[in-house]
């Protein structure tokens, strides 16, 4: 037997602790001397949450990789629908809609190339297909034999759809081993697969194609799975090896035909188990999925070292949830929020200022108080809030940006008050409060981004109310300067970023999530949030911000903005109204709720980190 020198020329190192890990370390052995382990870096299995999909639903189909995904129609139960959502590896955005609305359609193709064939319509067995180009879908030639609860494999210019059944949706019908090939134009029949199936799984290419497990009968009381696999090599199916457990309706699939993966399914009771095949055998994979469910969406065409499971049916309910399994180094922590401590006095509409471990609450509103606007402001040092000295001016609904040690707050409102709206601006400098120039537009409820001495307020509130403003101004660190205008009038926006790369979202009236992008000379409207709602919490910068919480009714709801597009991230553990956000789209703080409550919450984004594992004689 060869050494471990022989093969990797060198010998095993002995250390006093683990080296910083990367990449470069696996398959590498060393000996760590402080704990007497011997340790290397070897990939294992693994399966993690991901923020789940918008629209929750079974039987439906999923085309693409893991960071870019597309699942569409279903059963949302009721009714069948034709939504088309998309995945980033973060979230979830809204797609454009099938033109069919149908279920268990056969999925094939790439997020921005995909195809979906048959499935099940209104009244039974569809043989529609239509192609997606990443924002619409466009009516294809139709399959030849109407089918549903088939699967596809390839992508939109070479797929082929194998199995299936005909009839009338739920009620049992003929199953099929008919296989059809698609050729970017149209359907020809193909040599049919050796078992008849429906509900398969399936990995590869069109020349080069895996289908396994499956209902070898009718749907149904008596439904009876089947393990058989087979493999086509462009010209015939040939019988590989069994799966481990006879299975129907996978939750997810994903892969090639030497390196495939099949997750859940129903078994015939819903299943957690991972399946993975090597191009000769099928084993069962020491990682399971947290939700056991069947019907779900995969992705397609990878090694089968990765993929998603996307929706499905759970015991007794539809799912939106989506997890996903990586064969890696790697060990991968899934995005989420966390509680933290509260704050002492609670509040909502208040200013907020600098990072998730060094933050500032700056005056608010709370009905209980007397005044309800307060002076009050606290700071946060990563896991607690404590008092510091308290503002000059009272105020709610105010801009506010900086750091903790070196923050600004402008405008707001005091009610009652004289004047009710407010045009005076402070800053802190660590220990003290102090009085600065007057902004130029009196206001209150508005947007604002930047520093304590390069800040950017916009829109708002104006006095008498409820008018409100488009008007923009910045802050230099000694004078306020107008800049040009918002094109959206309203008021209640949130906003992150600089004076010369700032982002609004956000409106009301009308309640929106009109957003638009600042480039230092003007404003340009893009793409809104899905929430469409105002009095959002903000963190991050221009390209990479997170939205979260909303104005009445209190919403969990959070968002990712990456310069272009809004898709879903994992939600607030409590729904928040006029809450205050400061930070980063990876790190952020979510502090305060309306009526009078403090509560806190911290966001970290997905985290990866190269593993070592101790090595035993076992």
């Amino acid at each position: 037997m060869a050494t471990y020198e022989e093969i990797y020329g060198k010998r095993v190192e002995v250390l006093d602790s683990d080296p910083t890990l990367n990449s470069s370390y696996e398959g590498q052995v060393w000996y760590n001397s402080g704990s007497g382990t011997l340790k290397s870096v070897v990939a294992f299995e693994s399966t993690f949450s991901q923020t789940p999909m918008t629209t929750g639903r079974y039987f439906c189909s999923g085309a693409g990789s893991n960071t870019a995904t597309v699942v569409f129609g279903g059963d949302a139960s009721p009714p069948i629908t034709g939504a088309t959502e998309e995945f980033n590896g973060s979230g979830w955005t809204n797609g454009g809609s099938l033109n069919t609305a149908r279920q268990s359609p056969g999925g094939a193709g790439t997020q921005t190339a995909a195809l979906g064939a048959g499935g099940y319509k209104s009244g039974g067995s569809a043989n529609e297909s239509e192609e997606y180009n990443g924002s619409s879908w466009t009516e294809g030639n139709n399959l030849n034999t109407a089918r549903e609860r088939s699967s596809g494999i390839g992508i939109q210019t070479a797929a082929t759809v194998a199995g299936g059944k005909t009839g009338s949706g739920p009620s049992p019908g003929p199953v099929q081993s008919a296989v059809e090939n698609y050729d970017g134009t149209s359907w020809t029949s193909g040599t049919s697969l050796n078992t008849a199936r429906q509900l398969v799984g399936a990995a590869g290419i069109q020349t080069l194609a895996l289908v396994c497990g499956g209902g070898a009968t009718p749907s149904g009381a008596g439904t009876t799975n089947t393990a058989n696999s087979e493999e086509w090599n462009g010209s015939s199916w040939s019988e590989g090896n069994n799966l481990v457990t006879a299975i129907r309706a996978f939750a997810g699939q994903n892969g090639v035909q030497t390196a495939a993966v099949m997750m859940g399914g129903a078994a015939p009771s819903n299943s957690t188990t991972i399946q993975t095949y090597d191009g000769t055998s099928w084993s069962t994979s020491p990682a399971t999925l947290a939700t056991a469910r069947n019907a779900g969406a995969g992705t397609t065409g990878q090694p089968g070292t990765t993929g998603l499971a996307c929706g499905g049916y759970d015991p007794g309910s539809v799912t939106g949830v989506t997890e996903e399994y990586n064969s890696s180094i790697n060990t991968f922590t899934a995005a989420a929020w966390a509680s933290s401590n509260a704050m002492n006095t609670g509040r909502y509409i208040l200013g907020r200022a600098g990072t998730q471990t060094a933050a500032l609450a700056i005056g608010g509103y709370n009905a209980s108080l007397s005044p309800q606007q307060t002076t009050k402001v606290e700071s946060y040092d990563g896991s607690s809030w404590s008092e510091g000295p308290d503002l000059n001016v009272a105020r709610y609904g105010a801009q506010s940006d900086g750091t903790s040690t070196s923050a600004l707050i402008a405008g707001g409102i005091e009610s009652p008050g004289s004047p009710e709206f407010k045009n005076n601006s402070e800053e802190w400098d660590g220990s003290s409060w102090t009085a600065t120039p007057n902004i130029n537009t009196t206001r209150g409820y508005v947007g604002h981004a930047g520093t304590s001495t390069a800040s950017l307020i916009f829109g708002g509130r104006v006095p008498p109310g409820p008018g409100s403003t488009t008007a923009s101004e910045s802050w230099n660190g000694s004078s306020w300067t107008a800049t040009p205008s918002l094109n959206n009038t309203g008021w209640g926006r949130y906003g992150c970023g600089t004076t010369t790369a700032a982002l609004a979202t956000g409106l009301t009236p009308p309640s929106s999530g009109t957003t638009e992008e600042y480039n230092g000379s003007s404003w340009t409207t893009v793409t809104s949030n899905t929430a469409g709602r105002a009095f959002r919490a903000m963190a991050g910068i221009q390209t990479d911000a997170l939205a979260f919480g909303a104005d009445n009714p209190a919403i969990t709801t959070t968002e990712g903005y990456d310069g272009t597009n809004w898709s879903t991230r994992p939600a607030l553990g409590t729904a928040r109204d006029t809450a205050g956000g400061t930070g980063t789209s990876s790190a952020a703080l979510c502090f305060a709720n309306a009526p009078n409550s403090g509560i806190t919450e911290e966001f970290t984004g997905e985290t990866t980190a190269v593993t070592a594992s101790t090595l035993t004689t076992s």
